[in-house]
């Protein structure tokens, strides 16, 4: 967690905090130390960037999980839009 925490300039705190509203649930190691996988850090940075706008942390954590599932509803979007492009007869002129 210190070494996470480390890489986005924030305290082990503010990762807690971010488990505690439920905005990233990291996996334990056998020893138990938390362990942030790659898509966790970028959720977490995004959240310390809005936090260090001056928005509130539950605030923050709703924005990023809205930003998240916005991106993913785009990309099921276009993968939709070009299977049916696809699958539309092609016109003879």
């Amino acid at each position: 967690m210190g070494r996470a925490a480390e890489m986005l300039g924030a305290t082990p705190a503010f990762l807690r905090a971010l488990g505690e509203h439920r905005l990233i649930t990291p996996l334990r190691s056998e020893g138990g130390h938390r362990r942030y996988s790659r898509y966790q850090l970028r959720i977490a940075a995004r959240a310390r960037e809005l936090v260090d706008q001056g928005v509130p942390i539950e605030a923050a954590c709703r924005i990023v999980i809205l930003e998240d599932q916005l991106e993913e509803a785009q990309r099921i979007n276009e993968r939709l839009r070009t299977q049916s492009a696809e699958s539309q007869p092609k016109s003879s002129a």
